[in-house]
């Protein structure tokens, strides 16, 4: 069940009045509007940042690594 406001159905009729250049600029406009409100991190949050991806990637590649040594060793006393 779709139910809408009235200003939702209004807003929607009003779009579709507008032809396709008047929506691209709307869409952009607020595309625009969106990103004048991002929050952009400090240079010290972008390095703990990225010190945390790095740290979270070598610990899965350990995890990752200690596996695949298990699961040859595994295989070589099974098959070798």
């Amino acid at each position: 069940m779709n139910k809408q406001t009235p200003a939702s159905q209004s807003s929607k009729e009003e779009a579709q009045k507008q032809g396709i250049f008047a929506r691209l600029a709307l869409f952009f406009r607020q595309i625009f509007g969106e990103l004048k409100r991002v929050q952009r991190p400090s240079r010290k949050e972008l390095w703990q940042l990225f010190g945390t991806v790095v740290l979270f990637i070598v610990c899965i590649m350990v995890f990752i690594g200690v596996f695949d040594l298990g699961f040859g060793r595994l295989t070589l006393w099974v098959f070798g």
